[in-house]
């Protein structure tokens, strides 16, 4: 199954909602402080060299922190594309096992199924961030690799995707495009750092919707996937999209 349109959109969404998830959106202002070695009075200091500093320092490191968990994830995508491909005379059967999947966590993401040992975190830590640049991209392979459950079922569904396409390269586009929904707002988050920690309060009522949102939309993607629906979908929406933008895709 080719995914061009409708996945990519789905793809992006799951990002910026695992960027949105309770346990991720808190930690952005330690994860920036971290990476950077900066404390957070120097990332938010008022000073015109001061502040130059600071984003320049952010731009720098953010931009390897992104290149870290980028690169996990798309070796991720890579490979269920092509453990997929190797079971390609069962795809059928691998899509609607893979939407039930799906459907099993967009329950577990709305409250309404509890998975034995699915509250667990396990997580690769660095106590301390080794030295220069190559650190910081460590510290996104960590984040990417080790970070749940809250990428786990979200980013489950991503990969769903990617082990049901057709080629290793829409495995990668797919999670390149999840990853660019989690690096957007997180350079933007670290780069308006001030703001940004000055309106964690208001934004914590709303992260609980953003796990109802997220099952949400695993329970439908779980659904088109059973039925073979999405294929459909996506087969119309190519229809309506415009040829510059297919070449593109």
């Amino acid at each position: 199954m080719e995914i061009p349109t409708i996945g990519l959109a789905v793809a992006f969404a799951a990002g910026l909602l695992s960027f949105l998830s309770p346990c991720v959106l808190p930690i952005i202002p330690s994860y920036v402080t971290f990476i950077t070695g900066m404390s957070l009075d120097e990332l938010t200091a008022t000073g015109q060299s001061e502040r130059e500093r600071a984003r320049k320092a952010v731009l720098v490191h953010g931009l390897l922190f992104i290149v870290g968990f980028t690169a996990v994830f798309v070796i991720m995508g890579a490979s269920a594309t092509y453990l997929g491909s190797l079971f390609r005379y069962a795809s059928g059967w691998i899509e609607r096992a893979g939407g039930l999947l799906l459907i099993v966590f967009g329950l577990y993401l709305l409250g309404l199924l509890k998975i034995p040992g699915a509250e667990r975190e396990f997580r690769f830590q660095l106590s301390d961030k080794p030295l220069g640049y190559l650190g910081t991209v460590l510290v996104g392979v960590t984040f990417a690799a080790g970070w749940t459950p809250c990428l786990g079922p979200v980013l489950a569904g991503i990969m769903t995707l990617a082990a049901t396409s057709e080629s290793v390269g829409t495995g990668i586009k797919l999670l390149s495009v999840y990853s660019a929904g989690l690096a957007i707002p997180f350079m933007m988050a670290a780069l308006l750092l001030q703001k940004f920690v000055g309106n964690m309060g208001r934004m914590g009522r709303w992260l609980p919707w953003v796990n109802r949102i997220s099952g949400g939309l695993l329970l439908v993607l779980g659904l088109l996937l059973i039925t073979g629906s999405f294929t459909v979908i996506n087969g119309m929406l190519m229809q309506w999209t415009p040829d510059f933008l297919l070449d593109r895709l």
